[in-house]
């Protein structure tokens, strides 16, 4: 494949050695059959890098992965005694049809283990390969949810905006500034960019519906916007006014679909987390009837019990569920409802004063404490896995509480934002200006955790007016110092339509009674996807309390009185040639078990069900609060 330097340089000038050496050697492969298909994902996915460079990397990182697998499994199999890789060959040896039948040829270890590093390294390679093409389908896949999530309320911005403009590149770039209409303000920005290279906007248009992954949204959005808008502005306008009620229905058919998936969900995520549990107390039974399940097995780690194996592998099995559910959780989410990202503040006083309010800067300074808490607790003679429990506990509760707060602070400016805007435009119809209407309401009505930034809005808008130049800009910057002011994602959406709607012309009651509906669909549709989610944040709370009660009980009733069973059973059936393993059920081991696969338990719960309810940050809050609840049931009750 020819191509030149600019293929491979970036903007700042040239690429990595690696991806240089990356490129020489696979590039070719791009243009292969197998990768057809990739390359239509590619497009959809925008990555921001040439899909030859992908590929080069996705091949690189196949091999380096390939062996790396070759030489560890070649390691382990080498390492294994002799008697387990017999086991192991005997049982492939039986497994395989027609195999079975053939005499099994004397195969010295080296050659057993180069194999089996063979093997592993072409399925590894296989996978990466696989997986390559799968991130960009699923990168499609998230660019497509998102647009289907924004589009919405992009057109009704739009219809807003053609009421006070005709010209089609300033109303999308009004579109494309604002930052709440995510994907769909990215795929206007690209439009916008390649009208600018090509001096074409329908050209521009034409190029984003054939890449986007949205094919039966935003595609047939863009070539219908473009026919009507060649038609004239009322056209336009009509056609905006349609397709936005369009809009509101799928989208509303969407959340449906939505709430589908989390139902199943949350189905799954309780027999998942439920099934460990149970498996570690049958584990636990049957070790008293089944002597083998005690059986020691020397590894290059050491020597374990076949019990170990499968209780701490159902530890680990726990915890990837519950991050597992969590990160589903929240790419289910729509977007337009995701938790803001809050930033920490960059000098210590201003961590200080953030903190009670900025789980963010919460977050830096209780970490320091957290780390202080585990050594203590280490000094102190606790085990290491309830120090780092513990610390945890310390960690997640007050970041988490601070979570919290701010969420409550945030649901009351969002609720009294809805009134303001509902009063700005009962004075805006009586024919007030816009700033006029903004000062009358804030030195009548009580906001509440709105007030300082109403007020604050009403003095930057008073030194507009009278400066008497360069009022739409004033303004604009006055209503976009609001927004940050108020930094909830209900007051980018909907001050933002304000702005650009003034800057275009736009009449000031018609952006007013568009800025009411909007407003009022936001905050309906934000108080449903609540009370829905507060139901998963029950399921979660209830798994790990269900949970936590079955262990303690066994705890209390069982684990004694198997341990009694086994030492009797072992008195009188040593005269009959047959006795049970009195060591088989060491109720202080067991309970440290059980402890074990219960804190993880509640780990994943805790997890599930603050990603459900607000996000990251108040997954710590339930993650940490039923992690110390568990503690102190068990420390309190004795099994510690």
């Amino acid at each position: 494949m020819a191509t030149d330097d600019a293929t491979v340089t970036g903007a700042d000038g040239t690429v990595a050695f690696v991806d240089r050496a990356l490129y020489a050697l696979f590039s070719r492969r791009a243009d292969s059959a197998r990768h057809e298909r990739d390359r239509h994902r590619y497009r959809a996915a925008d990555l921001g890098t040439s899909f030859d460079i992908y590929i080069s990397r996705v091949y690189g990182l196949s091999w380096g992965v390939a062996t790396v697998s070759f030489a560890l499994v070649a390691l382990v199999v080498g390492l294994l005694p002799r008697s387990a890789l017999a086991s192991v060959v005997e049982f492939a040896h039986g497994a395989i049809p027609v195999l079975d039948r053939v005499a099994l040829p004397v195969v010295p270890p080296v050659v057993l283990a180069l194999a089996a590093g063979v093997v592993s390294g072409a399925v590894a390679r296989w996978g990466v390969l696989r997986s390559g093409g799968l991130y960009l389908r699923w990168q499609a896949d998230a660019r497509r949810a998102d647009i289907e999530a924004t589009l919405p309320g992009a057109v009704r911005y739009l219809r807003v905006l053609a009421s006070g403009s005709s010209d089609q590149r300033t109303m999308l770039r009004r579109v494309a500034d604002q930052h709440a209409y995510g994907e769909t303000a990215t795929a206007f920005r690209r439009a916008l960019n390649e009208a600018a290279l090509t001096g074409s906007l329908d050209a521009g248009l034409e190029l984003v519906a054939r890449d986007t992954p949205s094919r039966d949204l935003l595609a047939p959005f863009l070539l219908k916007y473009r026919e009507h808008a060649s038609q004239g502005t009322d056209a336009l306008a009509e056609y905006l006014r349609m397709e936005s009620r369009l809009l509101s229905h799928q989208q509303s058919r969407t959340h449906d679909r939505v709430t589908g998936y989390l139902e199943l969900l949350a189905e799954l995520f309780v027999v998942m987390l439920v099934f460990p549990a149970l498996t570690v107390l049958i584990l636990t039974v049957m070790s008293v009837l089944a002597p083998g399940l005690s059986a020691t097995v020397t590894t290059p780690l050491g020597t374990v019990t076949t019990r170990e194996v499968l209780i701490y592998s159902s530890i680990a099995f726990v915890l990837g569920v519950g991050l597992a559910t969590a990160a589903v959780v929240a790419s289910l989410r729509p977007a337009q409802h995701a938790m803001p990202d809050y930033e920490a503040s960059r000098d210590l006083s201003g961590l200080v004063r953030s903190a009670p309010t900025n789980p963010a800067s919460a977050a830096v300074l209780c970490g320091p404490f957290a780390v202080a808490a585990a050594v203590a607790l280490g000094t102190l003679g606790y085990a290491p896995a309830n120090v780092l429990l513990l610390s945890y506990v310390a960690f997640g509760l007050p970041v988490g509480l601070v979570a919290v707060r701010r969420a409550r602070i945030d649901d009351a400016k969002d609720r009294e934002i809805r009134d303001f805007v509902h009063a700005i435009a009962g004075h805006v119809a009586l024919g007030q200006p816009f700033s006029a209407a903004v000062g009358e309401v804030a030195a009548e009505v009580d906001h509440g955790a709105l007030q300082p930034d109403v007020e604050s809005l009403a003095f930057s808008l008073s030194l507009t007016t009278d400066a008497g130049t360069g009022d739409g800009d004033v303004r604009a910057a006055a209503l976009d110092k609001f927004v940050d002011d108020v930094g909830t994602p209900m007051a980018e959406q909907t001050i933002g339509l304000v702005v650009g709607a003034l800057e275009s012309g736009s009449d000031t009651e018609q952006v007013f009674e568009a800025l009411q509906t909007e407003i009022g669909t936001l905050y309906h549709r934000r108080k449903q996807l609540r009370s829905e989610l507060l139901v998963y944040v029950a399921v979660g709370w209830t798994t790990g309390l269900l949970v936590l009660g079955i262990m303690v009980a066994v705890n209390v009733s069982v684990l004694d009185g198997f341990s009694q069973l086994a030492s009797v059973s072992n008195v009188e059936g040593s005269a009959s040639g047959f006795a049970l393993d009195p060591d088989a059920v060491q109720p202080a081991r067991e309970r440290w078990r059980f402890y074990l696969v219960t804190q993880a338990t509640m780990l994943s719960c805790g997890w599930f069900a603050g990603m459900a309810s607000r996000g990251r940050y108040e997954a710590l809050l339930h993650s940490a609060g039923l992690v110390g609840i568990t503690y102190a049931v068990f420390a309190g009750a004795g099994m510690l």
